[in-house]
C-alpha cells in the first residue's frame, strides 16, 4: 500500500489551508503520528485493518477524531482520504456532499469508521 508520510500530510495540511483558509500548525504531532499509524495495527499477528480500503478509511477516521491540527482537522483527514485512494488505484466517486457529510460526520461522532468504510465501498467504481 503505497502511504503518506508524516511530512507529506504537513506540507498537503499547509497547502489546504493556504488555498482554503483558517490557521495553519499543528496541535500535536503524536496524534499526528498515531493516525498515521492506527490502520497498522495487529493482534496476535493478525491485521486489524487488513485491506488498503479499511487502511484508508481509519486514517481518515483518526485524522479528524485525533484531531493533530490547530484547524482544518476534517478537510486534511477527507482529502488524505482521497489522496490515498488515487495513490492506490482504488477508483471510488464522491460527491462534494459526500465529502462535506463523512468531515462533519466524523467530526461530530454521528459516523462511526465502519460507516466510512461503508460509504467509500457503495462508492467504488
Amino acid at each position: 500500500m503505497i502511504m503518506l508520510s508524516l511530512e507529506q500530510v504537513r506540507n498537503l495540511h499547509s497547502k489546504l489551508i493556504e488555498a482554503s483558509g483558517g490557521s495553519d500548525g499543528m496541535r500535536s504531532e503524536p496524534l499526528l503520528e498515531s493516525a498515521l499509524a492506527a490502520p497498522f495495527q495487529t493482534f496476535n499477528g493478525v491485521d486489524l485493518y487488513p485491506s488498503a480500503i479499511a487502511k484508508i478509511a481509519r486514517i481518515a477516521y483518526s485524522l479528524v477524531s485525533n484531531h493533530p491540527f490547530v484547524d482544518g482537522n476534517k478537510r486534511i483527514g477527507t482529502y488524505v482520504m482521497l489522496v490515498l485512494l488515487e495513490l492506490n488505484n482504488i477508483e471510488a466517486e464522491f460527491t462534494d456532499n459526500d465529502v462535506i457529510h463523512i468531515g462533519l460526520g466524523l467530526a461530530s461522532g454521528s459516523m462511526e469508521y465502519e460507516q466510512l468504510l461503508s460509504l467509500i465501498f457503495e462508492r467504488l467504481k
